[in-house]
């Protein structure tokens, strides 16, 4: 069906179909939708003033300075001497005559044994030496007798000679008694087993009343305390160049110095001096052991503890270092932060050596003068990100970066 329609500007009727007309009403809704969608986007692609800003995070420049390489290895603390005390004679015990786990002297009595069957045996060997003195003195008047008849052929040959003779033996017999007495004075002397070092001694394993067997019954065990030797296994390869270092002079213008640590100590606080190494590698592990030995004047030390030994590997050389907390890990690579242009982080791949001072040697990936992400790298995502940093001293705590970023 066809509708009339007058035309504005000349006035004509003309004719109009519903299907063209219905096309007319729709069309600027449509074109209005279209305005609003455009303008909808327009508005999300501008900046809004409501973003949040880059996340802050701690960062610190590298530290660049000569450092001293050390090599670390573990190993145990012993004694310079130990001693088990048994006693040279047998007997009982009358009394143990110190605190065990004391502190000792050489010299000291520890355990008395019951001296009186020593003593007699001693005034017995002093009786027998009286007595052959005795025989000695007659054989030896008998003698000048026997001289004095021989010139006067008053005796025989064969008399004088046996008298002679009788004196010798008597001296003989008197040699015997005065060792006689000698023995029995050391026997009496035994019954008093005293320390024959200065150290600390052990529990007592036997108490008084109880038969203490000369050389075979283990009365207790005294170990020095001061100094202390510290026994740790080189593998080859730092043998190797410890050896290279030791024929150019190095280590031995250094005084081989090691520093030595216990498992409850942090770093290395002891000052020792290596003063033997083995003469063969244990061709089992491949390596050789070695030996310092350090002052214990304050007993800190005590035979057995575990030890970690720090051995000086080499020279003074610059090296860059960095804090531990700043290094992650991408599988076998590890890897930092560091601040870039226009306040944005780039991911830099790090190759790192031992430990120095609480720090971490970096031997390549940085360099002198870059900036390293510390603290708040749980903000960061990827490289290129943008970030607010806040300068901090490198080494500083936990406590510190968490209070710069806040």
């Amino acid at each position: 069906m066809l509708a009339q329609k007058i035309s504005p500007s000349t006035g004509i009727h003309a004719l109009e179909s519903p299907g063209r007309r219905s096309t007319k009403l729709w069309l600027p809704a449509v074109l209005a939708i279209l305005l609003a969608v455009l303008a909808g986007c327009n508005s999300m692609a501008a900046p809004s003033k409501d973003a949040p800003a880059p996340p802050e995070v701690s960062v610190a420049e590298v530290l660049s300075r000569p450092v001293q390489q050390w090599d670390e290895f573990t190993g145990h603390t012993s004694a310079v001497e130990t001693v088990e005390l048994r006693p040279r004679i047998s007997g009982y015990v009358d009394r143990v005559a110190y605190h065990e786990g004391d502190r000792v002297t050489k010299g000291q009595l520890l355990f008395a044994i019951d001296p009186r069957p020593y003593r007699a045996a001693l005034q017995l060997a002093q009786a027998n030496l009286e007595r052959a003195r005795s025989a000695a003195m007659l054989a030896a008047s008998e003698a000048r007798r026997a001289q004095t008849l021989v010139d006067a052929k008053a005796i025989s040959r064969q008399e004088f000679d046996s008298r002679s003779a009788a004196t010798a033996q008597s001296q003989a017999t008197v040699h015997a008694a005065e060792a006689a007495v000698a023995s029995a004075r050391l026997d009496l002397q035994f019954t008093e087993v005293r320390s024959p070092i200065n150290g600390r001694a052990g529990r007592a394993r036997i108490t008084a009343g109880n038969l203490a067997q000369a050389d075979g019954t283990i009365l207790t065990s005294v170990v020095s305390a001061d100094p202390m030797y510290v026994y740790f296994d080189v593998d080859e390869q730092s043998f190797l160049h410890y050896g290279a270092l030791a024929r150019g002079g190095e280590r031995h213008a250094s005084g081989n110095p090691v520093h030595v640590g216990l498992a409850d100590e942090a770093g290395f606080p002891h000052a020792a001096t290596v003063d033997f190494l083995a003469n063969s590698v244990d061709p089992a592990t491949g390596t050789i052991s070695a030996r310092a030995v350090l002052r214990n004047p304050d007993g800190v030390f005590t035979p057995g503890l575990f030890a970690r030994v720090q051995l000086q590997g080499s020279g003074r050389f610059d090296a860059i270092l960095i804090d531990d907390k700043a290094v992650l890990t991408d599988q076998d690579r590890k890897y930092v932060y560091v601040l870039g242009q226009n306040n944005t982080v780039v991911r830099k791949d790090v190759v790192l050596g031992r430990s120095h001072d609480g720090l971490r040697i970096v031997t390549s990936g940085l360099l002198p003068g870059d900036q390293v992400v510390v603290n708040g790298l749980e903000k960061v995502f990827s490289s290129g990100a943008p970030v607010t940093p806040k300068v901090v001293a490198m080494g500083a705590s936990e406590e510190e970066s968490r209070v710069a970023v806040r």
